[in-house]
C-alpha cells in the first residue's frame, strides 16, 4: 500500500522588495542606505531651487558644491530621511496597524512628484503675502497626506516632524548658519512647516514601501 505523499509548503512568494533579505539587520541597513541617498538627492535638487529663487541665503564661504549648496545640507537631509523612513513602518508595526493604503511604487512616485511640486510652488508662485502662500501650501500638504497616506500615525508623525524640523531650522538661522529672505515666522518663512510635513509624509511612504514583504 503506497503511502500518501505530503507536499512540503513551497517558499513564500515575495515581491521585489528589500524585505526579501532574511537578515533583519541587513534589511534595516540596506533600507537606511537607500533612504539616505534618496534624501541626499532630493535635498540637492530642492535646495538648489530655493537658492536660485533667493529664498535661502548661505554665507559665501560655506557654498562648497557644484549644486551651490552648503556641504552639510545633503548629509543632514539624508540622515533625517533615513530616520523618518525607518520610523514610519516601525510605528505601524508597534501600533498593530499595517499601512495598506495605495501600497505600490507608482503611488509612491506620484507622492514624490507632488512633494517636489509643493516645494517648487513655495519658491516659484508669487502671492500677495506669505499668509496666502502658507495657507495654500498647508492645504496642499494635507491633501498630499489624504491622497497618499490617510493614517492617523502618518499625520501625527508628520506634525511632529514639522515641529521639530522647524525648531531646528529656527536655531540654525538664529545662530547665523544661514538665513531666509523676508522671514515672517520668527526667523523663517511661515510656510516652512508645511514643507517639512509634506516631506515627512513622502519619506514615510517610501520607507513603508521599502519595508513591504
Amino acid at each position: 500500500m503506497a503511502e500518501g505523499k505530503t507536499e512540503s509548503p513551497g517558499p513564500k512568494k515575495r515581491g521585489p522588495y528589500i524585505s526579501s533579505v532574511t537578515s533583519r539587520s541587513v534589511n534595516l541597513m540596506i533600507r537606511g542606505v537607500v533612504l539616505f541617498f534618496i534624501g541626499v538627492f532630493l535635498a540637492l535638487v530642492l535646495n538648489l531651487l530655493q537658492i536660485q529663487r533667493n529664498v535661502t541665503l548661505f554665507p559665501p564661504d560655506v557654498i562648497a558644491s557644484i549644486f551651490s549648496s552648503a556641504w552639510w545640507v545633503p548629509p543632514c537631509c539624508g540622515t533625517a530621511s533615513a530616520v523618518i523612513g525607518l520610523l514610519y513602518p516601525c510605528i505601524d508595526r508597534h501600533l498593530g496597524e499595517p499601512h495598506k493604503f495605495k501600497r505600490e511604487w507608482s503611488s509612491v512616485m506620484r507622492c514624490v512628484a507632488v512633494f517636489v511640486g509643493i516645494n517648487h510652488a513655495s519658491a516659484k508662485v508669487d502671492f500677495d503675502n506669505n499668509i496666502q502662500l502658507s495657507l495654500t501650501l498647508a492645504a496642499l500638504s494635507i491633501g498630499l497626506w489624504w491622497t497618499f497616506d490617510r493614517s492617523r500615525s502618518g499625520f501625527g508623525l508628520g506634525v511632529g516632524i514639522a515641529f521639530l524640523a522647524t525648531l531646528v531650522t529656527q536655531l540654525l538661522v538664529y545662530n547665523g548658519v544661514y538665513q531666509y529672505t523676508s522671514p515672517d515666522f520668527l526667523y523663517v518663512r511661515s510656510w516652512l512647516p508645511c514643507i517639512f510635513f509634506a516631506g515627512g509624509i513622502t519619506m514615510g511612504n517610501i520607507g513603508r514601501q521599502l519595508a513591504m514583504k
